[in-house]
Formats: C-alpha cells, structure tokens, sequence
C-alpha cells in the first residue's frame, strides 16, 4: 500500500540481470552434466522443432511467440518470441518420453540472451543460455529420466526487458516413449481435521499421473495437480464421503478406496473472528494525507467490515519498534481529536466492524532479524493495539521486509530469521489475545503467486530472494489467519495455474490469481512442495478504488465478472477455475479515502453485487 496514489517504479520482477544471469550460467555450467549419448536408434522426438508448421505443437505464454520467415537457421520458418514486462517468452512442448533413458536436447538460437531446457525429468531439470548471439547459435544439453518419468516438457524462453529472441531447428534425441498408460488410482487416501465448511485431503502420488480429480459422494467437485486439496462450502456438522483418481493423456483412473469425514458444528471456526459471510476490507489513511484528503473515523461509512488503520512504522527497519499516531493537523487540518478517533473506533466495533493496526506499507520496511527486534514487535504492537482498544494486525510486509536467505528453500521449514522471527511474533500475539484476534496480511504477488515459478534465490542463486517470501509465513500461521487479500495491483504479469500469464486490469488477473490461493499450487514446480489451498472463508482480494490509487485498477464491470466466475462458475473468460467458491470472504482496496475520493464507487459495487 503506499502514501501515494501510485507506484513509480518499474513492475516487479526477478531481480538483476546481472545477477542472475551470472547466476544461471553457474548453473548452466553445473547442470549441462555428462550423460550417456544418444543411440544410432534414438529418434527426434520434439514435434515441428523446425517451426515450418508455425506454432503447431507449442505454446508460448502470453502469447509471445510467432513463426517468422527470417531470420532462420534452416528451412523457411523460425521461433521469434518476445519478452514484455514479467514474462519471459517461454515456448514449451511437452513430449512422451521413456523411463530411465538418456536424452539430448538442442537448438539454434539468436538473441541478447537465450535459454533452452528441459522440466519434469523425474531427476535434475536442466538448462542452458547463451549471451548476444549475433548469429545462430547452437545450444546443447542432456539429462535421464527418472524411472517413472513418462513425460518432458522442453522449452525456450528469453530475458526480462531485453529484445525478441529467435529459436529454430530443435531436437530431443532418444528412445521414443511408449503409449502413456492410465494411471493406478491413489492410494493412501486421508481426510485431516475438518472446520465446519471443509475437509482438507491428502493422498500418495500415483505413477505416471499428471493430476487429481477429487470427488465427494461420487461427484466431482474439484482438480488439482498436487497431492491435497480442501473440499470447500460443506455444511456443518454433516457427514461426507471422499474419493479421488488419477488423470494423465490416456484418460483417468478407477477412484480410490473412499476416506468419510464429517465437519465441525457451526461458527467462525477460530478465524473468522465474528466477520460478516461477505467482507468488505478497506486501508484508512490514519496517520498521514495524500491527495485523496483525509477522512475521519467516524465518518468512514457502514459498508466497511474491516478498517485498517495505515500505518504502523518502526522507528528504524530493524528496531521491531513499531508506533502510530494520528496523523498532524498541519498536514490534515480536519483531523479528529485522539479522544474523538477512539470514541469512534468504539462505534464502530459496537456496529459489528473490525478496526486493525496495519503495520508496514511501502515506506514501512520491517525486518525483524533478531530476537530483540521480535519482541520489541510484540511490546510495541500490544501497546497500539491496548491504546486505541483495536480487534488485531494486519501485516502489510512490502519492500525489502521478507527475504529469504541463500539455502532457505523449503516453505515449510523457513529457517531465514526476518521469517522466523515475524511468525513467532505473530503467534505470540494471538496466544496474547485469543480466538477474537483478527489477523490479515495484503502481500503483493511478487511475495506470493510468483512463487509458483520461483522461490527465494532459487537451488542455485541469483534469483530475487523476495519471490514467494511470504508464503512461509502463510503456511505457518493458517489455522490462526483470518484473511489474506493479495494486493492484485501494482504488479507486473504473473503465471497462473495454466502455464500462461495474467495482466493486471480485467477480471482474469484476479481469477487466476485467486484461484491459485483456493487450489493451492506446486512452489517453484516443485510438485512434493505444494503449498496448500486456504479456505474460501480466509481468501478475499485486493484492488485499488481508483486510478489514482494504483496501477491495475479494475472497472466495477470486471470485478462483478472476477466475482461471479469465483463464485459461482460463470463469466469466467478463457481461464477455467479449479473450483467454485461461494465461501469466498470479498474484496479489500486501497483505500477508504481513495474510494471517498472516487464517489464510493468501489464500496457501492460491492454492496450491490452482495446485498450489502
């Protein structure tokens, strides 16, 4: 969130070239490994690697990719593919291939900088690059498959912010896959502790399998790549009965042995902290003015379910000595009294609304490396929460707050100290508070959905430490999360669940990227890492409620059709949820002040879309 009405910096995204990209060659180096050649047998096992069909066989995200007449390596056609923003160009085929086999993969490229690799080999993914090529140049790597593996995917891509690439001519040599078996159904099926709305699940991996179908009393009610899901909008105190199999390219398995779970009774099962079925979340502007004015507690209208007061800042980016204070009457002479700001603060929780301390913000950095800064977090935000009489936090960790350290690979073990130290603070909080304790966060995508392409500084380094920081966190304080509403702005373009990548602007970033948050998603494809779907009763998102407010604002029309497709499965667009979620909480913006400012054009959507 920020003072001001809009970001002026470039959109995220993986950090340095440089960096990188010295990384990568690293890498390059490292994986580019010795492996057995390839028989007199082998054949070319990669589809139009010639492009002489156009693009028949790949497919290239965001539509980065034509065929082109020249320049060309051989034949009359070749790949041009071009980066733009956060994408990188990525051209993928996936092709059959046979278990515990050696391979060659090459190609001819041209272009600043050119990678070629290959993903999902059941061993050591591998790639290789090359810097300014003038002309053609080949680029050459190998590997073997594991001994389940059925299936590569084999791929080109560029750099961020450098020109169109060119790819022609390549090949994958080696022993030609047989037909793709069906899949055995799972096996290992388990149901874990149900809320009174969902069950979440978990299974053994099926051999060959390329996803899941889940089925609750011989319906399918959802798919998913990995091997959990939660079975969301149940009733409670109810019985149900669960099922899943296997799908890959020939087709799906028999369901599994069936698992019975039967919800909890009814309630706010422990995090929805008394908040309405259908929330609306909205940033007050509380201790400083920018050019949407200044609006008074009291007059903040009932439509709000959640104020959050912005912001609470440390006193130096690693004291954990966070204050706030109303904002001075000689940058907003209308400013209430602080007697007359917690007086309405009373009102409004007497309403039924939630007031929170927001801490951080885009000038807030907050990076709490030490035990003593953790527990001066603890003393300081205990002391505006006691203060001002509010309902909880809202961690708004943007910047340099979250990174994760070189070698901190696995969300679910996060061992960097900023993550560890913020997740006990928080946990000490809501042990402090109790159930009643509202705790939200407003990550931005960087911190979260890119995670599913990259995490941290990657297995070999270079990559930006922040890329999916926040989702350690998530993952250790989800049974005491009342809501997270990603700030789906202010963001360059992300990967969703279907391999392609989303814009800001349209209801389709905010399907995309709030179905990846209720299906849950592989971290840096790393399929035995999933991070697992929240609850739909946890997951709202977040849009600015103005143009001035943030780049990748959204016309009322769109967020009605962003809202519809995750509710209730239409107006959907061309990206296909993996569920539907009436459950869904709602909407969070940036910012009450800015919606005032816009004629409380987002706040009346939002009442006439839930009857508010």
């Amino acid at each position: 969130m920020e003072r001001t009405g809009s970001r002026t910096g470039p959109p995220v995204r993986p950090s340095g070239l440089l960096a990188v990209l010295s990384a990568a060659l690293l890498a390059a180096g490292a994986l580019v490994a010795t492996a057995p050649a390839a028989g007199a047998a082998d054949a070319d096992l990669a589809r139009n690697g010639g492009f002489e069909a156009g693009l028949d066989g790949w497919t290239c995200s965001g539509g980065s990719g034509a065929a082109v007449s020249t320049p060309v390596h051989g034949g009359s056609s070749a790949l041009k593919a071009t980066p733009a923003g956060s994408d990188n160009a990525r051209c993928s085929q996936t092709v059959t291939v046979k278990p515990d086999s050696a391979y060659t993969l090459g190609a001819w490229v041209q272009g600043s900088y050119v990678y070629l690799g290959a993903s999902g080999t059941g061993t050591t993914d591998v790639s290789t690059w090359t810097q300014s090529a003038g002309a053609y140049k080949q680029l050459t790597t190998t590997f073997r498959t594991g001994p389940a593996t059925t299936s590569v995917t084999v791929y080109t891509h560029g750099w961020y912010g450098t020109p169109a690439y060119y790819a022609d001519d390549l090949t994958l040599t080696g022993p030609g896959g047989g037909p793709v078996a069906v899949p055995a159904a799972p096996t290992g099926l388990k149901a874990g502790t149900a809320t009174a709305s969902s069950v979440p699940l978990s299974w053994t991996a099926s051999a060959g399998a390329t996803g899941y179908r889940v089925y609750r009393g011989g319906t399918k009610v959802l798919d998913t790549t990995g091997t959990s899901a939660t079975v969301t909008g149940l009733a409670a105190s109810s019985a149900y009965s669960f099922q899943v199999s296997a799908v890959n390219a020939a087709g799906e398995s028999a369901k599994s042995a069936a698992v019975n779970a039967t919800t909890g009774t009814g309630g706010t099962g422990g995090t929805g902290a008394g908040l309405p079925a259908h929330a609306l979340v909205g940033y007050l502007h509380s201790s400083f003015a920018n050019g949407s004015g200044y609006t008074r507690m009291a007059d903040v209208p009932d439509s709000w379910d959640v104020i959050n007061l912005a912001f609470g800042e440390p006193t130096s980016v690693t004291s954990g000595d966070i204050r706030f204070s109303l904002c001075p009457a000689t940058e907003c002479p209308n400013v209430e009294s602080e007697a007359e700001f917690k007086a309405a603060v009373k009102a409004k929780q007497a309403a039924g609304k939630k007031v929170l301390i927001s801490i951080g913000g885009q000038n807030g950095q907050v990076q709490l490396a030490s035990t003593a800064a953790r527990d001066t977090f603890v003393s300081s935000v205990s002391k505006i929460i006691d203060t001002y009489g509010l309902d909880g936090l809202d961690i708004d960790f943007e910047g340099h707050s979250l990174s994760l350290a070189t070698g901190d690979t696995d969300f679910r073990s996060p061992t960097t100290p900023v993550i560890v130290n913020l997740i006990s603070a928080v946990k000490t909080l809501k042990a402090k508070y109790g159930a009643g304790f509202v705790l939200t966060m407003a990550p931005e995508t960087f911190f979260v959905q890119l995670g599913y392409q990259y995490y941290g500084s990657g297995p070999w380094g270079g990559q930006d430490p922040r890329a999916g920081a926040y989702l350690p966190v998530i993952h250790a304080l989800r049974d005491d999360l009342t809501l997270l509403h990603v700030q789906d702005y202010n963001s360059g373009s992300i990967m969703g669940l279907d391999d392609q990548y989303h814009s800001m602007g349209g209801a389709d970033f905010h399907i995309a990227m709030t179905d990846m948050l209720l299906t849950g998603f592989p971290v840096a494809g790393d399929r035995t890492r999933v991070f697992p779907a929240l609850r739909p009763e946890q997951v709202a998102f977040g849009l600015p409620a103005s143009t001035q407010a943030g780049n990748g604002h959204t016309s009322p029309a769109e967020v009605t059709k962003a809202l519809n497709c995750l509710t209730k499965k239409v107006d959907c667009g061309s990206y296909q949820t993996h569920g539907t979620w009436s459950g869904l909480r709602g909407l969070m913006t940036w910012s009450i002040n800015w919606d005032r400012f816009n004629n409380w054009e987002f706040s009346k959507n939002f009442d006439a879309y839930f009857g508010g």
